[in-house]
C-alpha cells in the first residue's frame, strides 16, 4: 500500500473519530485482499449518529475530491453503512452489528492462515 493511500485512510479515520466514532479501527488488508487495501471500522452510538456521521463524511469526501464508488442513497435501517472508496472501505456500524460480524476477528484469522 502506498504512503498516500495510508495518509488518506488515516485522515478519514481521524475525521470519524472527531465526529464521535467509537473504537475506530484502521485495518491494513492489502496482503490478504485483491479488491481493497484498508478497512476503516467505527461504532456509532445510535441510528441518528450513524446517519449524521455518514452525511458529514460524504461531504468531507466530496470536499477532498475522494471518489466514492458505492454508497447507499439513503442510510439503511439495519445499523450498517458501507462506503466503498475502492482501495478504502468504510464500515459505520451499530454496536450490535459490529459485534455480530466481528470484521476485525475475521481479517485477523485470514492473516493467521498465511
Amino acid at each position: 500500500m502506498t504512503e498516500e493511500r495510508m495518509d488518506k485512510a488515516i485522515a478519514i479515520k481521524e475525521f470519524i473519530e472527531d465526529h464521535k466514532g467509537i473504537d475506530t479501527t484502521l485495518i491494513d488488508i492489502s496482503d490478504n485482499c485483491s479488491w481493497a487495501d484498508v478497512f476503516i471500522i467505527s461504532t456509532m452510538s445510535s441510528l441518528g449518529h450513524l446517519r449524521g456521521v455518514a452525511r458529514e463524511l460524504w461531504g468531507y469526501l466530496a470536499d477532498n475530491n475522494v471518489e466514492v464508488y458505492q454508497r447507499h442513497k439513503t442510510i439503511g435501517e439495519d445499523g450498517w453503512e458501507l462506503i466503498d472508496l475502492g482501495d478504502i472501505v468504510i464500515h459505520l456500524m451499530s454496536e450490535e452489528m459490529r459485534e455480530f460480524y466481528s470484521l476485525e476477528k475475521l481479517w485477523q484469522k485470514m492473516e493467521a492462515k498465511e
